[in-house]
């Protein structure tokens, strides 16, 4: 046996573990909470209503960062449009703070944190599939507590054609690009799925 201290180069599952210092898990949730705003800025050209990258983001950000971090990211996201930052999709340069969020799509917004919580815990070490199903039983959420807010705003009647139809394919489509994008990004840093 030699008396030479040994030197193990780090894992790649060690360079890419979860930052444990404060200072980097806030940085994570403040990342988090500006790419949420970035994506409900931006608006792609879809059937049948342009889409935003939302859906996208809640779950990139669920399948990346444990639940508290997930959590820490929409609930800055949520403050910072409630003290009337122009973070929320539609909002004006100023924004309009608890009115918007108090508007007829307040539940959804309600509904991404919800999925962020439950997506992100129930993904944890999970594989690709288990993934996806995170992701749609948070979709599910979204569409529970978007629906159940926006009857208060419109008639039941037209409840699923103005609230679910029009954005369920893109939101489909979201949750399959990120589900293909999981393997990927495992390759790349090594962690496997």
């Amino acid at each position: 046996m030699s008396d030479r201290p040994s030197f193990t180069a780090p894992t790649t599952r060690a360079r890419f573990a979860m930052p444990q210092s404060a200072a980097a898990q806030l940085m994570l949730v403040l990342a988090g909470a500006a790419l949420l705003t970035l994506s409900a800025k931006v608006q792609i050209p879809f059937w049948p209503v342009p889409m935003t990258l939302q859906t996208l983001a809640v779950m990139t950000i669920a399948l990346s960062v444990p639940p508290r971090l997930a959590v820490g990211a929409m609930l800055a996201y949520l403050a910072a449009g409630a003290f009337g930052l122009p973070v929320f999709a539609g909002s004006p340069e100023r924004g309009i703070g608890l009115a918007y969020m108090a508007g007829p799509t307040g539940g959804y917004l309600a509904g991404y944190l919800a999925a962020m919580a439950l997506t992100s815990t129930l993904a944890q070490g999970r594989g690709p599939l288990a993934k996806t199903g995170a992701m749609l039983l948070g979709l599910t959420l979204v569409y529970a507590a978007g629906l159940a807010w926006l009857s208060a705003f419109i008639p039941v009647r037209t409840l699923l054609a103005q609230g679910f139809l029009p954005f369920i394919l893109g939101d489909l489509v979201k949750i399959a690009l990120v589900a293909a994008a999981v393997p990927l990004a495992a390759r790349l840093t090594g962690k496997g799925a």
